[in-house]
């Protein structure tokens, strides 16, 4: 008789969603799902967050058979929890821009260098340490009764394990590192950058090692880390030093798996941590998917009509170049920008030049993420494409060309629950290395040294198109 499979679960609580798989901790196949959506805004009360997962649970046929659960989260969203371990107002998503002042001041008070020395980032809005400041500044009421600060993903590792002791939160190193007042580098807290953002100390979780255990549920199960929704992902893609991880979504992201901290003082490139003990630093640009979207609505065509609209054109679109910056740019940091066509002529004035100037020109300002990875110390071997903009064949076959790398797609699936439910089949192994999971259905792209010769030269024009705006 074949042994029984052991279960091990994965949750997702993303801004828009909960999302929960149960798998097999050997093979890493997914057994049952569940989804349940959360609400709008840039605020939401974490009960929510709570309601959600139950529901996403209970249609994914329970936890009470799993025997262990990884939660992997949205980053930098500040839970604040008083005294009795109750929330003190709702909680600020990394989506919510109301912090930007409180960033600038911060990074004013300290300078761009010291930030990025000491904790790997330069404050921006969506980070922690900003949220904290713009409290302590609007709310200070609500700042006092704050005696501890924790993220999304820490508060439902701590709900899930029924403690009611703010002593007992936890988190682990690739969340931490998002929050403006934790070093990738040393692995320690700053408190005293916490104190300047919040005006008084507060609890923060217990930093717990990538497969140490939190806690166990009431039921039994062991309780992972859990980590941030980037390095979620990377390690339910398996990704491992040399690779880089391009996510073509409503923006843009490249994380990099590597061995070296980032320090950008430019803010450009975030020194996040993984979920494996190493580093994945992240570049965001604001402009990625939806490139395509308001290409495809400006030819009239569908999405598959417009990946064979520039795959019909040549490489290069003849000259024509879009610098695609529809709402701004973070990469570079223009947020004032606008998007500009150049190199038009009779010629290249046609539905097929235009389509394919969408896709190089989004896939080119990815190419300048990646290429900040690189400064930074990251080592490229192959390029992971993933999200919505991937599904596209224009992308897939056009992306190793102006990357210059190797590219390959995994098939569409739950990355981030996947990763989590990785790190809790890691923990209930008791291993020094997560399980070794396939990741079937990859499919790799790459490209002729003439056509990446090709490539340089889309590139150079789309740095010289850039520069002149």
């Amino acid at each position: 008789m074949a042994d029984a499979k052991r279960l091990v679960a994965g949750v997702d609580t993303s801004t828009q969603s909960c999302k929960v798989v149960v798998v097999d901790a050997a093979s890493g196949a997914v057994v049952r799902s569940g989804r349940a959506t959360h609400p709008d805004g840039t605020e939401v009360d974490p009960a929510a967050w709570w309601s959600a997962l139950e529901e996403a649970a209970a249609e994914a046929g329970g936890l009470d058979d799993v025997e262990a659960v990884g939660v992997g989260g949205q980053q930098h969203g500040m839970v604040c929890l008083d005294a009795a371990g109750d929330v003190v107002r709702p909680a600020l998503l990394w989506n919510d821009t109301r912090s930007a002042a409180a960033a600038a001041d911060l990074t004013a008070e300290l300078g761009a260098e010291t930030w990025a020395r000491e904790v790997g980032l330069v404050p921006v809005a969506s980070f922690t340490v900003s949220k904290l400041r713009w409290l302590a500044e609007h709310e200070p009421d609500a700042a006092a009764r704050t005696e501890a600060v924790c993220l999304p993903h820490d508060w439902l590792t701590w709900r899930l394990s029924g403690s009611g002791s703010l002593e007992d939160l936890a988190t682990d190193r690739g969340d931490a590192s998002g929050t403006g007042y934790w070093s990738a580098v040393t692995g320690d807290y700053r408190p005293d950058l916490l104190r300047r953002a919040l005006g008084r100390d507060a609890l923060v979780p217990r930093v717990l090692g990538p497969a140490e255990v939190a806690r166990r549920t009431p039921g039994g199960a062991l309780l992972a880390p859990g980590t941030g929704d980037n390095a979620a992902a990377a390690l339910g893609l398996g990704a491992e030093p040399g690779d880089v991880v391009v996510s073509i979504g409503t923006s843009g992201v490249a994380s990099a798996v590597s061995e070296v901290a980032a320090t950008d003082p430019t803010g450009i490139v975030a020194g996040f941590a993984d979920a494996t003990g190493r580093y994945l630093p992240l570049v965001c640009t604001l402009n990625a998917a939806r490139v395509l979207d308001a290409t495809a609505r400006l030819l009239g065509v569908t999405l598959d009509e417009l990946s064979s609209l520039a795959l019909s054109a040549p490489a290069g679109a003849a000259g024509a170049v879009l610098v695609p910056y529809l709402e701004g740019e973070r990469t570079p940091n223009l947020p004032d920008a606008t998007g500009s066509l150049h190199g038009l002529t009779l010629a290249t004035m046609t539905p097929a030049h235009v389509a394919r100037a969408a896709v190089e020109g989004m896939l080119c300002g990815l190419a300048d993420a990646v290429d900040a990875l690189v400064a930074e110390g990251a080592a490229v071997r192959r390029v992971l494409l993933v999200g919505g903009g991937a599904a596209s064949e224009a992308v897939r076959e056009i992306a190793p060309v102006v990357f210059g790398h190797p590219v390959s797609v995994p098939p569409p699936d739950e990355y981030v629950a996947r990763g989590a439910a990785r790190q809790a089949a890691w923990v209930l192994s008791e291993a020094a290395e997560p399980p070794a999971w396939p990741l079937p259905g990859l499919t790799t792209y790459a490209a002729s040294d003439a056509a990446l010769a090709t490539g340089r030269e889309i590139r150079a024009r789309y740095a010289e198109a850039a520069a002149r705006g």
